[in-house]
């Protein structure tokens, strides 16, 4: 399924006050401007609402249509310049419904304007449209020649809060049909859910026992488009817990594995999955999970999660992360196993403020400690850095926590989308009820919200040699060589 390489993307309380302005009780259509942040992934490019410029008084005339006046214009380029960001108009068509067209006068607007903002603002100028039933187009107006500007129509406009809500431009990703192989799963929430759900761009951030599992559950349901992202191969301790992996894939990359186990298993007609060897905190993998819709964070480092959580909040990806911890007695009997599964997203607590991560960690795995052998061995028994708790039963139990997640936060049953932080004990069968409703006050997260690439934050590194088991591998036999050679010639001087 191909996309488009443009998408945007806003924040609920901002698609809030946008729907409260553009559509009017008296049905007449209206117009405002928005401030708009890059967020630049591999082969797409987000735009990413950051705030509203609303009209003043005799800034607009609304007259069935609306236009606008040259100084709210101006005032609203002004601002977009000033602050280093880009500039999109918003406009209403209150009686459409679904992804809209454009007008003569639309299209006039637009693109008539499109060379005062790339001048001033550096960046595209942006239109979008709301429909009245609450439905977004939007597009980004491109410098094909001097003084000429095309349309470039986005694949999908996303709105990130407690719901995610997407509209697709249906030429740029098709709707696709149910099939025979679907019959059941449709049944549980209805073809037209279907359709949105499975057009989600979706990553899967780490190929172990979690990423395995709920990799099956995606093909499964019928998602078209999946992204393995894990730089790791397949040892022999890992064959208790990987379901797509058997004693001929040792020593294989798991995500190329994993890839070939989901294409032979995909209920879509139409599918695609990309693996991709990198880690999350490298840029290679940074900027393809940004090529995301939503992420599964599956795991278990403080560096890859704290990437995650920035993802989250500073470029609108909503991520679902969940967690595994055992602990054995002295005689070496289980005596706690515990799971839980939460959504990260803006006007949620964050992956830090969930405890999810140590930040003071973070460095530390950036500096290479995690990987030293001598420093792992000096920290404590109980220590959360020598955890190695994914039993394959515990992982089954996860992974279908956070499906959950995921499911609540797009198909929203009832209108519930936020089943909160969800913590279960296996030891005593008790679900702890969730406490945690917003970040911490001095959280940096929330207020990095919507900023995308412009979030002041370089997070991203390079991988070291001990964090990649088959580099350092295949620079053994190198060593060994260099070894022999050097002796040889101590021999010889001897």
């Amino acid at each position: 399924m191909s996309r488009a390489a443009y998408s945007i993307a806003m924040p609920g309380n901002i698609t809030d006050d946008a729907r409260a302005h553009l559509l009017r009780p008296d049905g007449q259509e209206d117009i405002c401007f928005a401030l708009w942040h890059p967020s630049r992934g591999r082969s797409r490019t987000t735009a990413v609402i950051h705030r509203l410029v609303l009209p003043r008084q005799g800034d607009r005339n609304v007259h069935g249509n609306a236009s606008f006046e040259p100084p709210f214009f101006e005032r609203a380029l002004s601002e977009a310049a000033e602050a280093g960001v880009g500039l999109a108009l918003m406009h209403s068509h209150p009686l459409g419904t679904g992804w809209q067209g454009m007008s003569r006068d639309d299209v006039r607007a637009e693109q008539g304007n499109a060379g005062a903002v790339l001048g001033a603002t550096r960046q595209p100028f942006l239109g979008l449209t709301l429909a009245g039933d609450g439905a977004w187009s939007g597009r980004f107006w491109m410098r094909t020649a001097p003084r000429s500007y095309a349309r470039q129509n986005c694949a999908t406009v996303r709105t990130v809060g407690e719901r995610l809500r997407v509209t697709y431009m249906d030429e740029l990703a098709p709707p696709p049909l149910a099939n025979g192989e679907q019959i059941r799963t449709v049944s549980a929430w209805g073809e037209e859910a279907q359709r949105d759900l499975v057009r989600l761009r979706i990553g899967v951030i780490g190929a172990g026992s979690v990423g395995g599992l709920i990799a099956d559950t995606l093909v499964r349901t019928g998602f078209e488009d999946i992204m393995l992202i894990d730089f790791d191969r397949i040892e022999k301790h890992n064959l208790d817990r990987l379901s797509y992996a058997t004693r001929s894939d040792i020593g294989k990359l798991k995500v190329k594995v994993q890839a070939r186990h989901l294409a032979k298993r995909a209920t879509a007609d139409s599918f695609r999955v990309e693996p991709v060897v990198a880690a999350a905190y490298e840029d290679k993998g940074f900027r393809a999970a940004l090529d995301c819709d939503v992420i599964f964070a599956c795991v278990d480092r403080p560096w890859g999660r704290y990437i995650l959580n920035l993802i989250a909040y500073a470029h609108l990806v909503p991520v679902i992360d969940g967690g595994i911890a055992a602990r054995c007695n002295r005689l070496g009997k289980l005596a706690a196993a515990d799971w839980k599964a939460h959504t990260a997203t803006v006007g949620r607590p964050c992956l830090q403020c969930l405890g999810q991560y140590d930040p003071g960690f973070v460095q530390t795995e950036r500096d290479g400690y995690l990987d030293d052998p001598s420093y792992i061995a000096g920290l404590p028994k109980d220590h959360p850095l020598k955890a190695r708790e994914n039993v394959f039963a515990f992982s089954m139990a996860c992974a279908s926590m956070q499906m959950l997640q995921m499911l609540a936060l797009t198909l929203a049953p009832l209108g519930q989308s936020n089943p909160g932080a969800q913590l279960y004990h296996f030891v005593g069968n008790i679900t702890e009820p969730s406490t945690y409703t917003s970040c911490h006050p001095e959280c940096q997260f929330p207020g990095l919200a919507a900023l995308g690439d412009n979030c002041g934050i370089t997070a991203t590194g390079i991988r070291t040699k001990g964090s990649n088991t088959h580099m350092f591998q295949k620079s053994i036999p190198r060593y060994r060589r260099a070894a022999k050679g050097a002796l040889r010639l101590v021999n010889r001087l001897v």
